[in-house]
C-alpha cells in the first residue's frame, strides 16, 4: 500500500490543556463517519469540504454555473466537480472547509513551533474525526513520535483499529456519545460498542486516557442517564482512565447556517448539574477531571 503523503484540514489553532496536556497546536482533520445534531464543527462533517457561505458577502459573478442568485443553490453545488467558486474566483463570500495539506510541510510547522510547546504539549489531531484519515494520520504520528513530539488524539472511539494508534499516542481523548448502543446508533449513526472496547484497551496500554460526556438535552443527561453511564464505565479498568463531564453548548450554530444545514435546537429537557453528575460518577470509583 502507497504511503499517505497529505492530510485533508479544516481547522488548526492553538489550545492550553483542553486538548491534552500544556500548549498545544491542535490540527482539526476533515470527515466524520457520525451525524451528531448538535456537532459544533459541522463543516468538518463531509470527507470531501463543505462549501461555507457568508451571506453578506456572497458574490453571484464568482459562479459560473448560476449557483448563487441571491442565495446559494446547494443542488448545482453538490454536481459541481470544478468549484471555481473557491479555486479561482475567490472571494470573502464563500470558501471550501478542507484543505489537502503535505505531511512534510505540516511536520515542517510541528519543528518551527517546538519551542512553544510549554508545559508537556505537543500536537493534537481532533475532527470531524481524525481517524477517518486512518493511513495518513499514522504516517503523522509515525513522523511526530521520531521528533519526540508529545501527541494526542481526540476520537469518538469508533474505529475498529483504532488500538493499532495506541503506541504511537501519549494521550488519547475519547468521546462517549451514550450508554445504549440503539439509542447511539439511531441518534449519531453508530452504536457505542466498539468505543466502549476501545476505552478498555486503550486503558491497558501507557498511554493516558480522558472520556468526555458532553451532556445533551433529551438524549443522555438525566440523572439516570449518568447512574447507567457510571455503571458501564465502572466495569472498564477505571484506575487508568480519567473522566470529564461537559455541558452542552450552541457555539456551532452559526456554522451549520453558514453549511446550509438545517440546526436542530435541543429543547431545555431535563439536565442534570455537572456538579452532580460528577459527584455520582466519583461515588462509582470514577476519576474525574476538569480540563
Amino acid at each position: 500500500m502507497a504511503q499517505i503523503d497529505t492530510l485533508s484540514i479544516f481547522q488548526k489553532g492553538w489550545n492550553f490543556s483542553q486538548y491534552g496536556p500544556g500548549n498545544r497546536l491542535v490540527y482539526h482533520l476533515q470527515g466524520c463517519n457520525l451525524r451528531c445534531s448538535w456537532c459544533s464543527n459541522p463543516e468538518g462533517m463531509n470527507a470531501s469540504g463543505t462549501l461555507m457561505v457568508n451571506q453578506a458577502k456572497l458574490v453571484p459573478s464568482v459562479c459560473p454555473h448560476g449557483a448563487i442568485t441571491g442565495t446559494i443553490n446547494r443542488t448545482i453545488c453538490s454536481r459541481c466537480m470544478t468549484k471555481e467558486c473557491v479555486t479561482v474566483n475567490r472571494n470573502e463570500g464563500i470558501r471550501l472547509s478542507a484543505a489537502s495539506c503535505s505531511i512534510n510541510e505540516l511536520i515542517k510547522e510541528v519543528t518551527g513551533a517546538k519551542s512553544l510547546f510549554h508545559s508537556g504539549g505537543g500536537v493534537t489531531l481532533s475532527g470531524g474525526e481524525p481517524t477517518m484519515q486512518f493511513d495518513g494520520v499514522r504516517t503523522f504520528l509515525e513522523a511526530l513520535k521520531a521528533m519526540e513530539i508529545n501527541t494526542a488524539i481526540e476520537t469518538n472511539g469508533t474505529h475498529p483499529h483504532l488500538s493499532e494508534l495506541f503506541p504511537l499516542i501519549d494521550t488519547v481523548i475519547i468521546d462517549l456519545k451514550h450508554y445504549d448502543d440503539d439509542v447511539a446508533a439511531a441518534v449519531t449513526g453508530s452504536p457505542m460498542t466498539a468505543v466502549i472496547a476501545n476505552i478498555a484497551a486503550a486503558a491497558r496500554t501507557k498511554t493516558t486516557v480522558l472520556v468526555r460526556i458532553t451532556l445533551i438535552p433529551g438524549f443522555n443527561s438525566r440523572a439516570d442517564d449518568i447512574r447507567r453511564f457510571a455503571g458501564v464505565l465502572g466495569c472498564l479498568p477505571i484506575q487508568n482512565i480519567q473522566f470529564e463531564v461537559l455541558a452542552y453548548h450552541e457555539y456551532g450554530k452559526v456554522k451549520w447556517e453558514q453549511c446550509g444545514m438545517a440546526y436542530h435546537e435541543r429543547l431545555p429537557g431535563e439536565a442534570i448539574p455537572l456538579r452532580q453528575a460528577e459527584t455520582i460518577f466519583r461515588d462509582r470509583g470514577l476519576n474525574v477531571i476538569t480540563t
